[in-house]
């Protein structure tokens, strides 16, 4: 039964492998050139002027959750359409039941405004 996620954990343990391996050679052959310039909080050499965090607007929170939300369902949408037929009424409603709970967030934020660039 574990055979069928074989390839799966090939292809993290390979991501994995890739990405570390990126970090390492970056770190081992990498130019080390420290300066007291480099340390600094801006490296363009521009002196800091006011806070370094600003205030962003509420939208563009609302806006990445609405596309983590999507998605996710479209994630979600990929493997119930490759088994659809086996799955027979119980995958079909259990579908639809998740596919209602998006559409009324959806429609919340709609309702909201969050879809508004105004």
């Amino acid at each position: 039964m574990l055979k069928e996620f074989v390839p799966i954990i090939v292809l993290i343990v390979l991501a994995t492998a890739v990405a570390g391996a990126a970090i390492l050679a970056g770190h081992l052959f990498g130019p080390r050139r420290p300066s007291l310039r480099k340390s600094l909080p801006y490296e363009s050499g521009m002196r800091p002027i006011g806070a370094g965090a600003r205030r962003m607007p509420i939208r563009f929170y609302l806006v990445a959750v609405l596309f983590i939300l999507f998605d996710i369902e479209v994630i979600f949408f990929m493997p119930w359409a490759v088994v659809f037929r086996q799955l027979g009424w119980f995958g079909f409603i259990s579908m639809m039941i998740f596919i209602l709970v998006l559409l009324v967030g959806f429609i919340y934020e709609w309702k909201e405004g969050a879809l508004e660039w105004v």
